[in-house]
This record gives structure tokens, sequence and C-alpha cells, in this order.
């Protein structure tokens, strides 16, 4: 079976670790800035490279570093410019159908992606406040990414290095499968009252 560990491993060499942390910045930062990147794959797919925790733990902070900065970036850029006070109150209303409505849906959205351009509806709502907001985000992605390095780094513990891929590959694709399907859900449904959150 083919060993994407091992792939990589040829193609970067013993001692590109670095390079592997850094495209995983990279993938998190443009998903945060400009287009989605389907960041759990990468994310797995980079695991893969050194499936061990020291390992994970330093592209979980990569992660959560490039997520602060790409939020952060974008929302100083919606902040500089002149937004028309209409876009502002369909972000508004937008914000106030889901099910919550204050920053806290940040955190929702790591489960079902409702909220595209994170920093830019940070700057557009007016009560939410970029240090919470920025909160819920690395605390999402902490959350959600380290739950997926540890159900891989178990897979990689219990199971044979060709097996441990497949159920790992098999963990991501259910994982962005569930969040489509609940952010389908939710829009479909118009949301929840932010009475619920």
């Amino acid at each position: 079976m083919f060993n994407i560990g091992d792939w990589m491993y040829d193609l970067l060499g013993p001692n590109s670790a670095v390079l592997v942390i850094l495209f995983i910045f990279l993938i998190f930062l443009i998903d945060a800035i400009a287009f989605p990147t389907l960041p759990e794959l990468f994310f797995i797919i980079g695991f893969m490279y050194d499936p061990s925790l020291e390992f994970g733990l330093q592209l979980l902070l990569a992660a959560a570093a490039a997520e602060v900065i790409g939020v952060s970036s974008l929302y100083y850029v919606v902040e500089r410019i002149r937004v028309p006070e209409r876009i502002k109150r369909i972000a508004d209303r937008y914000v106030k159908f889901l099910v919550c409505s204050d920053e806290r849906m940040l955190l929702v959205n790591r489960a079902a992606p409702m909220i595209p351009f994170a920093g830019a509806f940070i700057s557009l709502i007016d009560n939410w406040k970029l240090s919470k907001a920025l909160f819920y985000v690395v605390l999402g992605c902490l959350v959600k990414y380290g739950l997926i390095m540890m159900m891989s780094n178990f897979f990689f513990e219990y199971f044979t290095e060709g097996d441990a891929q497949l159920y790992t590959i098999i963990l991501i694709v259910a994982v962005i499968a569930i969040s489509i399907v609940a952010a389908f859900l939710k829009k479909r449904k118009g949301g929840l009252t932010s009475e619920n959150c």
C-alpha cells in the first residue's frame, strides 16, 4: 500500500520537518484569508510525515498561529476600507440568524462552517470584539485539530502503518463530510435563534 509518510520523507528528506510545518502554516493562512483549502486533509497529511505527538503539537501551534494571523489580517483590511452600511446590515442580519449571534459562533463554525472569511465578519459586526473572537478561533482550532491528531495518533499506535493511514484518511473524509452536511442543514433550516446559544 502507498505510504504517504514515506513518500513525503523521500520527497522532502529526513530534516524537512520545518518545511512541512511551514506548508501547514501557509495552508491555514490561505484558508483564513482567501478561500477554503480543506485544512483538515492537509493537516493530517502533514502529520503523517512524522506521526509523533511532539511533531503533531508543532503542527497544531503552526495552524493556530496561521489562523490568528489570517483572521487578524483580514479584520484589519476590512477595518481600513469603507464598507457600505448595507453590507454591514446584511452581515449583521445573517449572524443574528445563526445558532449564536456573538463570537461563540466562531467555535460552532468549526463543526458547521457557516461564517466564511471570519476576519471580515468580526470587523463588520458592531458588537463583536477581535480579542474575544480570536480566543474562540484559537480554541476551536486547538480542539478540532487536536482531536483529529489524537485519533490519528491512536491509529498509528495500535494499527499497522498502512491501516493507520487508511483509517486516518477515512476519519478526515468523515469530518469534512459531516461539516458540509451540518452547514447545509443549518442553512436549509435557516439557522436557529441566538437564544439557543
